[in-house]
């Protein structure tokens, strides 16, 4: 059993050098994971477009941009959870969760679409640092889960 998971991951760094992209990503380093994908999903990371599947990591200062008929569910670091519906544009602009310096901060931007956010334990021990953006309001978060719609007219 082991020798083969070993096998397995050594396969996938090869395959994941031979796309020229160096293997950077840990789990520490990113925001979260994506749970479930329905539809089409996609990612906006550094100008580069990534397709969101179960697995995928989500990154602070990632756009997420969901499809007509699609949705996608995102669980971050701290335990937080975002569902995004369809047609949902949401950039991710801040996420840091590090219990052993303190240091806490979740900021993110709902430019468009619905979005159903549940607390993790920055909403628990820092709700000061817990924010979302619409374009036409802020919501400050007191350890909670809510709703929230952002219009394209307004």
């Amino acid at each position: 059993m082991q020798r083969r998971l070993v096998l397995k991951i050594a396969t996938f760094i090869g395959a994941a050098s031979t796309l020229g992209k160096p293997w950077a990503l840990t789990v520490a380093e990113s925001a979260g994971l994506v749970k479930t994908v329905q539809g089409s999903v996609r990612i906006l990371r550094n100008g580069e477009l990534l397709a969101a599947a179960p697995g995928s990591a989500i990154m602070s200062a990632d756009r997420i941009q969901v499809a007509e008929k699609s949705s996608i569910s995102i669980t971050l670091r701290d335990g937080t959870m975002l569902t995004l519906g369809p047609r949902a544009d949401l950039l991710l602009r801040h996420y840091q969760f590090a219990p052993q310096t303190g240091s806490y901060g979740f900021n993110a931007y709902l430019i468009k679409g619905s979005a159903i956010y549940t607390s993790g334990k920055i909403g628990k021990v820092s709700p000061e640092s817990v924010r979302i953006d619409t374009p036409t309001g802020t919501v400050g978060v007191r350890g909670t889960r809510f709703v929230i719609e952002a219009n394209e007219s307004f």
